[in-house]
């Protein structure tokens, strides 16, 4: 198969799948055989495309349920899938996701995606059109018009699907939302979320040596979507998460776990404006260094979301990274800690605040006393096995058929906190954004010092559309864009 192509037959095949979601609903198996019937398999059929790293603790996961088998295994490099294939002996296994869905598409019930982000967005995208349901890991996309893309198409085919940020089963963020509906803290108007991230290297140069490719990985279906490059070493497996190619840095990292609390507790939707400053990095006296390509080593962004039916204005979002905390809390002890290690959620209200840590665990009020003194009828209904429990939580949505059963994070809501996490992204990546001075002679940043102020329903920023070229991405000829 042509790597770099969509074959006739293959589009054909898509066309006609998409078509055929558009005209009816995938139902539950009971349906299809009456009441009390039961299906010759009840085991949900999986193909784990990223079968390394997250992908493999995601793919062991869904087996681990004891309802869903792993049938198909696809990996561009063969030695990160290996723990896989050996796990899972009887999974065939693919190099490429197309010829998996070409070959594979009748036997599959659901598609698990966990590669990096610049490359989630069209095979979900994918296996959506061929009525399948879809696991992806966080963040959902790489572009902000990949995550409307997906948003508008969960509502369009009728799958069930899951953004893979697992702190959105937890206990912690539906006792945060209990506290806050019984006006605990009262209206909330700012919020903190920080994290440690990056842990990988960021702020550099991209290498100017090349390494020689590995005879196991296949370089040309890694790269997908992106831009043709050289290979060079120590990008695979992590490190690409620093380059805005490939990835969306500390915040597509940590965001969807430290930012879906204040979106279900508040009731977020799109920010209207975003602002941000990053960390400098000097490569001499005097010398500040510019590396477009890379994602800053720290960064400090404020969103600002419009009044939703849960507060009374307009709300101030801090995300802070690369080290960087807020001031702590008066009411918090010296010797208490402030989030978990380095990473952490306060939500200030007029009334008081709350905290919490990564994945929005041990939620308290503070000062920390209160957490046990308050009292508060229990609202919302908790996932069994929090965290753990929501690859098992979409194994079942998914054998119960869609609309049938509730997940945590579904892309109607993952689409819209994805989004907003990447239009932060706009605001540290319009830092760099370069404009020749009108005297001919040097170069200006009309990004720095200023606020963006964001329009949802055209998707571009209104007044500095130098930036608005990061909202979508040209993908490499002969891959597929909506």
């Amino acid at each position: 198969m042509n790597k770099n192509s969509e074959s006739p037959s293959r589009r054909e095949f898509i066309k006609q799948s998409a078509a055929a979601a558009a005209s009816f609903m995938i139902v539950p198996r009971f349906v299809l055989g009456g009441k009390g019937y039961t299906a010759p398999s009840d085991q949900l059929v999986v193909a784990g495309i990223g079968a390394g790293g997250k992908g493999e603790s995601d793919i062991a996961a869904f087996a681990k349920t004891g309802k869903a088998r792993i049938g198909y295994l696809c990996d561009v490099d063969d030695r990160r899938a290996a723990k896989s294939i050996k796990s899972f002996p009887q999974a065939k296994y693919y190099k490429d996701w197309r010829e998996l869905f070409d070959k594979e598409a009748k036997n599959i019930d659901a598609v698990s995606v966990s590669t990096p982000d610049h490359n989630h967005a069209i095979i979900t995208l994918a296996a959506m059109e061929l009525g399948k349901h879809v696991y992806v890991q966080k963040p959902l996309t790489h572009d902000i018009y990949e995550a409307r893309m997906l948003t508008e198409a969960a509502k369009r085919y009728k799958v069930v699907t899951q953004m893979g940020n697992q702190g959105a089963s937890n206990d912690g963020v539906r006792q945060l939302q209990e506290w806050y509906d019984a006006k605990t803290i009262g209206d909330v108007h700012t919020v903190y979320c920080w994290t440690d991230r990056p842990v990988w290297p960021q702020g550099i140069a991209w290498p100017t040596t090349t390494g020689s490719v590995p005879s196991e990985l296949d370089w040309d279906l890694w790269l997908g979507t992106a831009p043709q490059r050289p290979y060079v070493d120590h990008l695979i497996p992590f490190n690409w998460r620093g380059w805005w190619e490939y990835g969306t840095g500390a915040l597509g990292d940590m965001g969807c776990h430290l930012m879906e609390a204040p979106f279900k507790v508040l009731g977020l939707t799109y920010p209207k404006a975003v602002q941000a400053s990053v960390g400098s990095v000097y490569v001499d006296e005097f010398k500040r260094g510019y590396f477009p390509e890379s994602c800053p080593p720290s960064s400090h962004v404020v969103l600002t979301f419009p009044k939703t039916d849960k507060t009374k204005g307009d709300i101030k979002v801090h995300w802070m990274d690369g080290g960087i905390q807020p001031e702590r809390p008066a009411e918090l002890g010296p010797n208490e800690m402030f989030g978990d290690n380095g990473n952490g959620i306060l939500f200030i209200g007029k009334k008081g605040k709350m905290m919490a840590s990564t994945y929005s665990a041990d939620p308290r009020l503070l000062p920390t006393s209160r957490t046990q003194e308050v009292k508060v009828k229990q609202k919302y209904e908790r996932v069994p096995g929090q965290a753990d429990g929501h690859y098992g939580q979409w194994v079942e949505a998914c054998l119960a058929g869609y609309g049938n059963k509730q997940v945590s994070s579904p892309f109607e809501q993952a689409g819209p906190l994805t989004e907003a996490l990447l239009i932060a992204n706009l605001a540290i990546r319009g830092y760099d954004v370069q404009r020749p001075k009108s005297s001919g002679s040097g170069v200006d940043y009309p990004g720095r010092g200023v606020e963006l102020l964001w329009d949802p329903k055209q998707m571009k920023v209104t007044n500095l559309d130098d930036v608005n070229r990061f909202v979508k991405r040209d993908y490499r000829a002969g891959w597929k864009q909506s």
